[in-house]
């Protein structure tokens, strides 16, 4: 075991695939390729996407699931804590489940350019996921498309606003608010606000699927997943 241990580090170490290949070449029982150490990876994160972030397209995907249910921004708690002790817990939950139905119509565009990213991953990038923390996939997937699924996700999620009512809906709710006494007027940017959390649950969920392929033997559903990820138990 530390003859293995000792061998992995070495790896780490060295950042030319063909240096690289000779090393593993040593470790014993492996009989594992750059090309298969790649494909594991990419595997795994297509596991991630199929497994767990379609999910959060489905009805009540979001809203549904603890780890990803979005709530109100901070500024406009007071205006569901105000609401339901006046009678208006309906309302207030209305306007949330608005918000979780609109991440769920732009999940879908997340998919597509997931699989680009995967698909561009390389050799280096899949030793250093291999080799790194347990969201070290989740982590290189949400460096590699963020930028790009924040710029998807915000006109779908503003178009989705408007086909659920969520816009008509929490006009309502933040007019009814502000027309109380003693309160102060609120009018947040929730469209920004819920593609932040969309993308955030959208990493979660691929978070999930990651740990446990690599700390659940039984999570990796194929042969090539066992034969890599052994490599980092």
């Amino acid at each position: 075991m530390l003859k293995r241990i000792l061998l992995i580090a070495v790896i780490f170490q060295f950042s030319a695939c063909s240096e690289l290949q000779q090393v593993i070449s040593q470790l014993p029982n492996t009989g594992i390729t750059n090309e298969q150490i790649a494909g594991g990876l990419k595997e795994a994160l297509n596991n991630g996407i199929t497994n767990q972030v379609t999910k959060l397209s489905a009805e009540n995907g979001f809203y549904n699931n603890e780890l990803t249910r979005i709530l109100l921004p901070e500024e406009l708690q007071k205006v569901d804590n105000t609401l339901r002790s006046i009678g208006l817990s309906k309302l207030a939950d209305e306007g949330i489940k608005v918000l979780n139905r609109a991440a769920e119509d732009a999940v879908g565009e997340a998919i597509p350019i997931f699989v680009d990213a995967i698909k561009g991953m390389t050799f280096a990038d899949a030793k250093n996921i291999l080799l790194g923390e347990n969201n070290a996939a989740t982590q290189y997937l949400q460096t590699a498309t963020s930028d790009t699924l924040y710029q998807k996700f915000n006109p779908i999620i503003a178009n989705s606003f408007q086909k659920v009512g969520a816009d008509q809906i929490w006009t309502n709710l933040i007019t009814k608010y502000n027309s109380l006494p003693l309160t102060n007027d609120v009018n947040p940017d929730l469209t920004d606000y819920v593609t932040g959390e969309a993308l955030k649950g959208v990493y979660e969920m691929v978070e999930v699927e990651e740990l446990n392929i690599r700390t659940k033997v039984g999570s990796r559903s194929s042969d090539l997943l066992k034969k890599v990820f052994a490599l980092q138990d």
